[in-house]
């Protein structure tokens, strides 16, 4: 059960707000005044235990616990997918990823993923009369699939209804290694054109395989290629030495652009993206936090991103925004350990466990993968509390459409506004989740079935890590085996076919 729960002048002030402000017959300027701010801070690789309000793992996160403690605090929060680019087209579009076959991990010179024409989260509170942002990481494609670095890359977020944009076109470890604002490479000299290319190396550019004496972090695999700041990353890039970022002032980068977003758009609603890059790799924390966790660098940029949380809150709170703002925190997927540098994650992980009780992390089908933790606080407006109900990422898009007064999706998205909000537990019935090659898993109630598939039992380029697959047919009771060690397929058949019905009839 719930603890906690609304009672009294909290919850009928909750739905007087609802039904006042998002009345049709409201007065639409009066309507704009009353709609709260928005903040999603979406991290990037952190695990259900690396959060120590969840009391799974051993890494103190006080401003990640500020969140939970002051809001709601899902037990059962999941993402769509347990890969990076899925799960975030999942919540900015409100449907699986697995609908759409481009929906998979990209790499740095990938096309715009997101249809400009298909609907969005932010081009749904636009419509509303919010001013919207992302700023961080993006990894949903830019351009056409032809871009050219040096002109204006069109179209990226800007087209898919954010107002303003400072994003890393992929991921920390992927070329090209710069910050892209408005569809402009910040900071790019006209006379050192920006190259990029995922074929082949340019002629004279010094890789990680070749040069390794360059390297102040050395992979372990797959990321042996064109080196900036130090680090060799996936992929190969020549020229815009000036644009290039440092890895050790990144997190301080974002997070002075989220501050100045609120600052400049407190006067109206503001919906932003904040997309953290930390614990993905490589993992090269600011000097003031290397060292000071005792896990290594996986655990040293988690304490920065928590540090950067609580930055963002007090910019809230100095701005008088805390008590008409949202905040919603989650991870795009599950966590992961050597993730392609040698950086002594596993070594130096000891008795934390960022996986929680569950099994498997990034990758994987088990629950581990997609089984994130998932937070929201409105100061004056949330009671505190812990909630059980069934809620996925991608279920933001219709409730807070539900929130703004605006039409709800034809789309995969739940409703499910009360149960954010804490007046109610009747969460989802069923979720379908995917990990590796958009292979599916399905959990209904307690139940989590995973499908015979083909493939390898565990990830084969470097990472320790199961994906599910398996050629027996799996089924699991989450709630008593959290850690899926027990398959009930063979003593349970009936079950394993009606949920295998049910399943297939969402697949549809």
């Amino acid at each position: 059960m719930r603890k906690n729960l609304i009672v009294g002048s909290t919850l009928i002030t909750t739905a007087f707000f609802a039904q006042s402000c998002f009345s049709p017959q409201a007065d639409n300027a009066q309507q704009t005044d009353k709609l709260p701010n928005i903040v999603v801070i979406f991290a990037d690789d952190l695990g259900f235990g690396d959060v120590s309000v969840y009391d799974a793992g051993k890494i103190p996160t006080p401003n990640m616990d500020r969140i939970a403690n002051d809001g709601i605090r899902f037990e059962n929060g999941y993402a769509a997918s347990a890969t990076c680019t899925p799960s975030r087209f999942s919540l900015l579009t409100g449907q699986y990823p697995w609908r759409n076959e481009g929906a998979q991990v990209l790499q740095g010179d990938a096309p715009l993923l997101i249809d400009p024409a298909q609907p969005t989260l932010p081009a749904m509170l636009k419509k509303a009369g919010y001013a919207t942002g992302v700023i961080g990481k993006w990894h949903l494609g830019l351009g056409n699939g032809n871009v050219d670095w040096n002109q204006t890359v069109t179209p990226g977020a800007n087209e898919v209804g954010f107002d303003y944009s400072y994003i890393m076109a992929a991921t920390n470890d992927r070329v090209p290694n710069v910050f892209v604002k408005n569809g402009k490479v910040e900071g790019l000299d006209p006379n050192d054109p920006l190259e990029v290319s995922y074929r082949k190396n340019f002629e004279g550019e010094p890789t990680g395989k070749d040069n390794p004496e360059m390297l102040k972090m050395m992979y372990s695999h797959g990321h042996d290629m064109s080196i900036n700041n130090g680090v060799s990353r996936i992929g190969f890039q020549k020229g815009g030495k000036a644009a290039q970022w440092v890895d050790e002032e990144m997190a301080d980068n974002f997070l002075a652009q989220a501050q100045q977003f609120v600052r400049q758009k407190k006067e109206q609603p503001f919906f932003l993206y904040y997309a953290l890059h930390q614990p993905h790799v490589p993992r090269v924390p600011n000097p003031r936090f290397a060292g000071t966790t005792g896990f290594g660098p996986r655990g040293d940029v988690i304490a920065e991103a928590d540090w950067c949380i609580g930055e963002f809150l007090k910019t809230l709170e100095v701005e008088g925004l805390m008590e008409n703002t949202l905040v919603i925190f989650s991870s795009d997927n599950g966590p992961v350990l050597d993730d392609g540098y040698a950086d002594d994650a596993a070594e130096k992980v000891g008795d934390h466990t960022p996986w929680g009780l569950f099994r498997g992390g990034k990758y994987s089908l088990y629950d581990a993968g997609t089984h994130v933790p998932l937070m929201v606080m409105w100061k004056g407006h949330i009671q505190p509390g812990v909630s059980e109900a069934l809620v996925c990422q991608v279920d933001l898009f219709a409730s807070l459409a539900k929130l703004t007064g605006q039409p709800l999706p034809d789309n995969d998205s739940k409703e499910l506004l009360d149960v954010f909000l804490g007046k109610t537990e009747n969460g989802r019935e069923s979720l379908v989740v995917e990990g590796l090659q958009h292979k599916t898993a399905f959990r209904q109630g307690d139940w989590v079935l995973i499908p015979s598939y083909k493939g390898s039992p565990r990830v084969t380029w470097g990472v320790d890590m199961e994906t599910g697959f398996s050629k027996e047919v799996q089924l699991y009771n989450i709630k008593e085996d959290k850690a899926q060690q027990n398959n009930l397929a063979q003593q349970m058949p009936e079950k394993v076919k009606a949920l295998m019905a049910d399943f297939q009839e969402v697949l549809k």
